[in-house]
């Protein structure tokens, strides 16, 4: 059995540096570590229990089979918060049939995002 350490997922973007500002400035995650210098250098950002990188620079389109899921503890806060921080969002939060409030998001390649809240009576918060 493979035993994993530590896991992180990879963005390639068509534009580094304005992926940078996104994930960066827009979302508000916080830097892992850094590594090269220019443009093409990379940036670890923190994801929660895992990490994302953004490093090198992709020349196809984004593939629709990725996605990220980003759980937040409130998910009409952190609408107003990207609204205001100029991020288009898809779709605003909304509760699923499944019970979990989900709210669309894309990065500047397109892939997108869904930024989710487990409310307090889900599931995933407790066993009955």
């Amino acid at each position: 059995m493979v035993q994993v350490l530590s896991s992180r997922i990879l963005v390639r973007p068509a534009d580094p540096e304005r992926s940078r500002k996104f994930y960066g400035e827009a979302l508000g995650l916080a830097v892992y570590r850094e590594f090269g210098t220019g443009p093409e250098r990379g940036t670890v950002y923190f994801l929660g229990g895992g990490f994302l990188e953004v490093s090198g620079r992709a020349t196809a389109a984004p593939t629709p089979t990725l996605q990220l899921w980003l759980q937040v503890d409130d998910a009409a806060r952190a609408h107003e918060e990207l609204v205001e921080r100029g991020v288009a969002v898809l779709r605003p939060p909304v509760r699923e049939p499944w019970g979990l409030i989900e709210m669309w998001i894309a990065d500047p390649d397109g892939h997108r995002i869904v930024v989710t809240e487990v409310p307090a009576d889900h599931p995933l918060r407790y066993r009955p």
